[in-house]
C-alpha cells in the first residue's frame, strides 16, 4: 500500500503559496481584457457590420478552433519569428495574451447569445422613445445581458485560472511551473502533483461560492 508523505506536503504548501498571486494575477488581467474583446466582439456580431463581422467570425473561428497550449506556442515562440520587436516577449506576457484571445472568443458567443435573448419588444419600445443604437445598447442591453451571461462568464474565469497550468511548458514559474520544479527535485510527484491539485480545488470552490452570492444579488437588483 502506498503511504503519502504529509509531513512533505505539509512544507511544500507554503512554498507553492508563493506561486499562487502570479497565477491569479494572470488570470486577473487576462478575464479583463478578455471581457473587454469579447463585449467589442458580441456587439460587432449582432450589429452585423458587413467587414468587422466577417472579421469577428474569423477571430472566433480560430481561437475556438486551436488548442490553447498550440496559442500559446504560437505567441511565445513563432510570432518573434515574424516580428523582431517580440523576440523578448516574456512567458508571461505569452500567457496573458494568449488566455485573453482564446477566452474571449468563447465568452463573445456567450455574451451574443445573451443580447440576442433579450425581449425584442424592450428594444423597439426604447427606439420609439427616441433612444439612439448606443443608449440602448448601453442602458437597456447590456445591463440584462450582463446578468444572464454572468454565470457563464464566471465558469470561463474558473476555467482560465486552471489553464494558466499551461504557462510552465513557456517557462514561467507560477503555481504548476513551481510544483513541476519541486515534484522533479523530491522525486515525489504523487504528494506534489495531488497538493497542487487541491489548491486548484480549493481556489475552484470559493469561486463558485462567489458565483452563486454574485448571481443571487444581480437577481435580486433585476427585480427591484
Amino acid at each position: 500500500m502506498i503511504m503519502l508523505n504529509l509531513e512533505y506536503m505539509w512544507g511544500l504548501l507554503p512554498v507553492l503559496l508563493r506561486y499562487l498571486p502570479l497565477t491569479l494575477q494572470m488570470a486577473t488581467i487576462a478575464m479583463f481584457f478578455a471581457l473587454i474583446l469579447a463585449c467589442l466582439l458580441a456587439v460587432v456580431r449582432v450589429s452585423k457590420v458587413p467587414f468587422l463581422n466577417g472579421f469577428s467570425l474569423l477571430f472566433i473561428s480560430f481561437f475556438r478552433g486551436t488548442p490553447l497550449l498550440v496559442q500559446l506556442f504560437l505567441f511565445y515562440y513563432g510570432l518573434p519569428q515574424l516580428i523582431s520587436a517580440l523576440i523578448s516577449i516574456t512567458g508571461v506576457t505569452a500567457a496573458v495574451l494568449g488566455l485573453t484571445l482564446h477566452f474571449s472568443a468563447y465568452m463573445a458567443e456567450s455574451i451574443r447569445a445573451a443580447i440576442v435573448g433579450i425581449d425584442r419588444s424592450q428594444t423597439e419600445a426604447a427606439l420609439s422613445i427616441g433612444m439612439t443604437q448606443s443608449q440602448l445598447m448601453r442602458r437597456i442591453i447590456l445591463p440584462q445581458a450582463t446578468r444572464v451571461a454572468t454565470p457563464t462568464l464566471m465558469n470561463y474565469f474558473i476555467d482560465m485560472i486552471k489553464a494558466t497550468s499551461l504557462a510552465f511548458t513557456l517557462g514561467v514559474t507560477e503555481l504548476m511551473g513551481a510544483t513541476q520544479k519541486e515534484a522533479a527535485g523530491s522525486f515525489l510527484y504523487l504528494e506534489a502533483f495531488l497538493l497542487v491539485a487541491l489548491i486548484y480545488w480549493a481556489i475552484v470552490e470559493v469561486l463558485s461560492w462567489g458565483q452563486r452570492r454574485l448571481e443571487i444579488y444581480l437577481n435580486k437588483a433585476y427585480q427591484r
